[in-house]
């Protein structure tokens, strides 16, 4: 039975929490606050730990700092209805799994408990730079870390007009699962590198990949190399060599963003949206 610890100072909530997760099967405890989660934490092993940032005597995000010298960290959602880029970015730095926003929606945090416990034992991602206009980092190659990097920067783009937002999130999930399945090999041992640079005017990502990097023409199976007379060639090739369905993702990509730049190798690429008209050339 999976053991669970939720921190929360307000009682309604520690109750409706812990009635939901009992419904579940899982063995569940409950803290006040910081202090007495430290009590728990050395008494018993959790698998999860459920806090909200906002505690006394001890902030959740303080919380998880101090167990990062555990031989064995326990999984971390966190909840509070702070979702600014500095609440946010130190939750990635502490190793959050999840972030959920208050008030609680039963369903999503039974989904996000499910979704967390399951997850296999992969190498921590590494913040090396976490100011809400630059933000860089090094993040394991699997899947289930770059669907949790997603889910993080999507939080962040709030600000953005939905149109924007929604262009710019496809963008970065297409090319960060690009870079993860084809330059990383999906080897969680190697690092993927992402900055994400925002001003008044324009959002950048670089996703910088540890592949050796690719030409477009060698691209059979993606739609950017069809030729003109055949539109649907990548389809082919794609059911001769036993890959899911897909390959218009750079192709997207293009049509998503206003600047797509790759470097030599290909395996470092940029792009830009502008969130006002981009200077004019001379």
């Amino acid at each position: 039975m999976k053991k669970i610890l939720v921190v929360d100072d307000d009682p309604t909530t520690r109750k409706l929490i812990q009635g939901l997760l009992e419904a579940q099967g899982y063995e569940v405890t409950t803290a006040s606050d910081g202090f007495e989660a430290v009590r728990n934490i050395n008494r018993t092993r959790f698998d999860l730990i459920v806090v909200d940032v906002w505690i006394p005597k001890m902030s959740g995000l303080d919380l998880l700092a101090g167990l990062r010298s555990l031989a064995k960290m326990p999984r971390a959602i966190v909840m509070t209805s702070d979702d600014t880029p500095e609440t946010l970015l130190r939750a990635v730095r502490e190793q959050a799994h999840r972030f959920i926003k208050k008030p609680i929606d039963a369903k999503v945090l039974l989904q996000e408990v499910e979704t967390v416990l399951q997850l296999p034992e992969l190498p921590p991602i590494e913040v090396l730079s976490g100011t809400p206009n630059w933000i860089e980092l090094l993040v394991p190659c699997s899947v289930e870390t770059a669907a949790r990097i997603y889910d993080f920067l999507s939080k962040l783009e709030t600000g953005l007009p939905d149109d924007v937002r929604e262009s710019v999130g496809l963008a970065f999930r297409e090319l960060l699962m690009n870079a993860v399945e084809w330059g990383g090999k999906l080897d969680p041992n190697r690092t993927v590198r992402i900055s994400c640079l925002r001003s008044p005017r324009m959002v950048m990502y670089r996703i910088a990949d540890p592949g050796k990097g690719f030409r477009f023409e060698g691209l059979e199976h993606s739609a950017v190399a069809n030729p003109e007379d055949n539109p649907v060639h990548h389809v082919q090739v794609r059911e001769e060599k036993g890959l899911r369905v897909g390959g218009f993702g750079i192709m997207m990509t293009r049509e998503l963003v206003d600047e797509l730049l790759y470097n030599e190798a290909q395996n470092d690429v940029v792009f830009i949206k502008y969130l006002t008209p981009p200077p004019a050339t001379s």
